[in-house]
């Protein structure tokens, strides 16, 4: 694919991007470029070469689940902007 087959003004009108002539031509010759590193890129055998999903490596970190003595609810409570009871009062955010 060259990027004669592209057209770039027809793009930039359907993405509602006004592009003067000077852009189309400096586009038209980034897209020529790209497509030549993707052109390199699909001759590159790559049958050996494992699926992954990502680069690194995931794995979870996991940590001793251990009960340790938390803040008083006093203490919490009287930090907030509003309070109900023993509970925290927050503006409603569904209409009823």
């Amino acid at each position: 694919m060259t990027p004669d087959t592209i057209d770039i003004r027809y793009v930039a009108t359907l993405a509602r991007i006004a592009l003067s002539d000077d852009e189309i031509e400096r586009f038209s010759k980034e897209l020529g470029e790209l497509l030549g590193h993707v052109r390199a890129l699909q001759e590159l055998d790559t049958a050996s070469v494992p699926a992954t999903a990502q680069v690194v490596e995931s794995r979870n970190v996991l940590r001793e689940d251990v009960e340790r003595p938390c803040l008083d609810r006093e203490v919490v409570l009287d930090g907030a902007p509003q309070r109900q009871g023993g509970f925290f009062r927050v503006p409603r955010i569904i209409a009823e």
